[in-house]
């Protein structure tokens, strides 16, 4: 066996251990038959968590959307944009509405400010320990990824793909290496049409129902397309708050 094999075995020895003490008497079984099928086991029991929905994004993003539908909107909460940064709202309509991220609107510690709902031990969605809320958190674990999903779909290209059967997400046609992933309705055009769509169905625009992968000329002929839309339309950028 060679050095790094072994360094690797030893490793991943001293991983177990120390996961196999500060693991609780109540885990979801999923993550830790996904922790221990790692190449490299990670040593706690949140880092076993952290690693089981970077590798289920998806799954992440639809959790996180029906976490947000359990919680709805705050009372007069509505979907803005500022380009003063202190006034804690999102300076672009690129940014998925987060009412719960704004300080107007924060739940505070214990409560995730992606869905609005409690934090549990660990990062968890539900108490599986019977302990309550975590109040040294603010995200799910599972908000946090699909947070990333949303404002970078790009990363989970090669995921998308497979979803779609390498087919392309307009035309049928095989996808080509240089497909890219894009949004079905475009970003300007939910802030412009669907702004006032009641939070968190709006979600759905940033998360898997409104994404897909195209190849690059169908791409850029769609963006040609979208453009010359804008260009029609009133600039959002002009509609700040």
């Amino acid at each position: 066996m060679s050095d790094w094999h072994t360094e690797k075995a030893e490793r991943n020895k001293r991983s177990l251990e120390r996961l196999s003490r500060s693991l609780p008497a109540i885990f979801p079984q999923a993550v830790l038959a996904r922790a221990l099928d790692r190449p490299f086991i990670p040593p706690t029991p949140r880092l076993a968590i952290e690693s089981y929905w970077r590798e289920h994004p998806i799954r992440a993003d639809r959790l996180a959307r029906a976490l947000a539908a359990r919680t709805g909107p705050p009372v007069g909460w509505t979907w803005r944009i500022s380009q003063n940064r202190k006034s804690g709202l999102a300076t672009t309509f690129r940014t998925p509405p987060a009412p719960y991220r704004e300080r107007a609107y924060s739940l505070g510690p214990g409560f995730c400010c992606v869905c609005g709902q409690p934090v549990y031990r660990l990062g968890w969605h539900k108490d599986l320990w019977n302990a309550g809320s975590n109040k040294n958190a603010v995200w799910h674990c599972a908000c946090v990824v699909a947070w990333q999903f949303w404002n970078a779909p790009n990363g989970e290209a090669a995921l998308l793909r497979r979803l779609q059967r390498r087919r392309c997400g307009q035309t049928g046609g095989r996808l080509w290496k240089s497909a890219e992933v894009d949004h079905r309705v475009p970003l300007f055009r939910v802030w412009s049409e669907h702004r006032d769509s009641r939070w968190p169905k709006l979600l759905d625009f940033w998360g898997l129902p409104n994404l897909q992968v195209i190849n690059r000329d169908v791409h850029a002929a769609k963006c040609a397309i979208e453009a010359r839309d804008r260009r029609a339309a009133r600039s959002p950028e002009t509609e700040l708050s």
